[in-house]
């Protein structure tokens, strides 16, 4: 794997060392998921630890969960 080192502003390094611990994960993955999807390479699909855990008071959430899933994850990073 090739090292690069970058610069990030303080709220921004701060915000993707806060991601990194609420996924157990490194800060390396963290940026290398984010990259990936900037620039449309291969990354994996964030984890959803909270899927199934509740209701959702709708009737068809199962039958929709792809495009529920498909809809957010294209938009992550662009909030």
């Amino acid at each position: 794997m090739h090292r690069i080192t970058i610069s990030l502003p303080e709220d921004l390094a701060a915000t993707v060392v806060d991601e990194a611990e609420r996924r157990g994960t490194s800060v390396s993955e963290i940026v290398r998921g984010a990259i990936a999807l900037a620039f449309g390479g291969a990354a994996d699909p964030p984890a959803l630890p909270f899927a199934a855990i509740g209701r959702s008071g709708k009737t068809t959430t199962a039958r929709d969960a792809e495009d529920i899933l498909a809809k957010e994850w294209n938009g992550a990073g662009r909030r």
